[in-house]
């Protein structure tokens, strides 16, 4: 026999509390949060401190992040299906800060996170690529200054 999940609960797992079927969900724990964009492979694990050269924080329209602060954080729509996506309406933007090849990104929280090694931090480590990526660049060449757009960014939770 296997273990499986209800589409209910995985839609609570998804979900956002007070705002709709989750509690405390993916989407109410990365609400108002960052995509960071950096060089090099990503580390084994999400608890890991970072790798690799920072090339730029993805934000609403690129906009001063503040941790703690909902000002330019990044928030998804309510689930539908096992998936969050990126509120449709929302411009996730960054301009490079060095020059280097995109080839992972954190996604952090809200909260303060200085990049080393925590257990208790929630982040999501994905890889980069123009295809095939867990994100999508149509440029992974990052340069010092130049605008980049993430035109869509799912999360999904599969049923078996």
């Amino acid at each position: 026999m296997a273990i499986r999940f209800s589409e209910g609960l995985r839609d609570k797992l998804l979900g956002e509390n007070g705002v709709d079927t989750g509690a405390d969900g993916l989407r109410g724990i990365f609400k108002d949060g960052i995509i960071e964009i950096r060089t090099g492979a990503q580390p084994a694990s999400a608890s890991d401190a970072t790798s690799g050269t920072l090339l730029g924080t993805v934000t609403i329209d690129a906009g001063a992040f503040t941790p703690g602060v909902a000002t330019n954080g990044l928030e998804f729509d309510a689930p539908s299906s096992g998936a969050v996506s990126k509120v449709a309406a929302d411009n996730w933007k960054f301009n490079g800060v060095a020059d280097g090849t995109a080839g992972w990104f954190r996604f952090k929280a809200n909260a303060l996170d200085d990049n080393t090694s925590s257990t208790t931090l929630p982040r999501i480590d994905g890889s980069i690529a123009k295809t095939g990526g867990d994100l999508n660049l149509s440029n992974t060449a990052i340069v010092t200054s130049a605008p980049h757009t993430i035109d869509v960014f799912t999360l999904t939770i599969a049923l078996n």
